[in-house]
């Protein structure tokens, strides 16, 4: 059963199609909805006590056995709730949480649920243990003189202090790789976007992979790399990230940094967008502010329009006055306009390329290693005075590393 109140308190208001959609993705059976307007939150019971009983009367005559507010809920209006209700509530949060734990598959992925939820839990755990009964005393059986909720407590701070130690170590991890890649300078694109706006469909489009796409909110929660070849701009890598919603819980932001800083170090976001979606404007805004959030909002983006077969227009590429490409009207699911992307991509990310031609000397033999090195060579031919005449074509910030080094070598 589904609860939302549209509160004159509130500046942005959440919305209940989309809430049922996260109801429908967590695997729950939408009976029936109770809608109410109110000017404030009721501090007990977050409804007025009309409303609480429509609800309940609602949960009788449906026996339902969960009950959705698509608001974020107190700990203490959570169990006044369940009180007055006799079954279980949950709020937008817990909810957020349950469908990111059943689609969590890497060990990363869980781990970061995980301390999600403990964070969301610590706040709740009162409703378990609401007789707070000191532990039994006796022979034998003295406990440390905690009652039972403070050992709940002190084990909970315990698993989160170990989880986020282990996630510390894996963003440590995710941090060389990133180096790795930088080195090589092999450049970064994320895809970001509202959930469900056909990311890893598109991901598995460009890079002919299999990763899970389902027509769900959050179906993606692992960020997956691919390697891509744009022919005369080089390889890039790609990477599938989760999703965005509207009112991302902090918790979930917190949670998730390790994930979101594929999207923040990303050389280019690919921003994609459900252009056939009703909600498209307040989607795009919704992205704009996570990723202001992040810290990922100097990062350039390419906007790609997607589900352009439900709009039945032409693929095409739009171009600010510098004739650089802002935005892909594409399809992920025919695969129309992926060619075009690929072209704005090239586009985009080889627009800082120096394409020079050298004349090396047999003794500058180490500038000759570390271009072959950064594959930047394109064609080398021999002069009878034994000087490599080169081509080359690499990023700028690559050239100028060189020729500083070059030029410090000669003095």
């Amino acid at each position: 059963m589904l609860v939302h109140l549209h509160l004159s308190s509130e500046i942005e208001r959440e919305e209940p199609r989309e809430f049922e959609e996260l109801a429908l993705s967590a695997g729950a059976d939408p009976m029936a909805w109770v809608m109410g307007s109110r000017d404030a939150p009721h501090p007990k019971t977050f409804v007025g006590s009309g409303k609480l009983e429509e609800i309940l009367a609602t949960v009788r005559e449906h026996e339902a056995e969960v009950v959705l507010f698509n608001h974020a809920l107190s700990p203490s209006q959570e169990r006044n709730l369940e009180r007055a209700l006799q079954c279980r509530v949950l709020d937008r949060t817990g909810l957020i949480l349950d469908i990111f734990a059943q689609r969590a598959r890497t060990h990363e992925g869980k781990l970061q649920v995980e301390l999600a939820q403990l964070r969301h839990m610590s706040t709740r755990l009162v409703r378990g243990w609401t007789h707070l009964e000191r532990q039994k005393g006796g022979i034998g059986l003295r406990g440390p003189g905690e009652t039972q909720l403070e050992t709940d407590r002190r084990l909970l701070r315990a698993r989160i202090k170990a989880i986020t130690a282990r996630l510390e170590k894996v963003q440590r991890q995710r941090d060389q790789g990133r180096r790795a890649r930088r080195r090589a300078e092999v450049p970064t694109l994320s895809l970001v976007g509202y959930t469900n706006a056909g990311k890893s469909t598109l991901f598995n489009r460009l890079t002919e992979s299999r990763v899970y796409a389902a027509d769900q909110l959050f179906a993606t929660l692992d960020p997956t790399l691919r390697r891509l070849e744009l022919g005369e701009a080089g390889p890039v890598i790609l990477a599938d990230t989760v999703g965005f919603i509207s009112h991302l819980p902090h918790k979930l932001v917190d949670a998730f940094k390790a994930t979101l800083e594929e999207t923040v170090s990303a050389d280019l976001l690919l921003h994609v967008i459900d252009a056939a979606s009703d909600q498209r404007e307040d989607n795009i805004a919704q992205v704009e502010e996570v990723l202001d959030e992040i810290g990922a909002r100097e990062v350039p983006v390419l906007q790609v329009f997607n589900k352009l077969d439900l709009l039945e227009q032409p693929p095409r590429i739009d171009r600010d006055e510098d004739g650089k490409p802002w935005r892909v009207w594409v399809s992920a699911v025919s695969g129309d306009g992926c060619d075009l992307l690929l072209q704005a991509i090239a586009e985009r990310v080889g627009d800082d390329m120096v394409e020079e031609s050298l004349e090396l000397a047999p003794e500058q033999g180490r500038l000759r290693a570390a271009l072959y090195r950064l594959n930047a060579v394109s064609e080398e031919r021999f002069g009878d005075d034994g000087r490599a005449r080169l081509q080359v074509r690499l990023p700028r910030a690559e050239w100028n590393r060189l020729m500083k080094a070059e030029s410090a070598t000669e003095h």
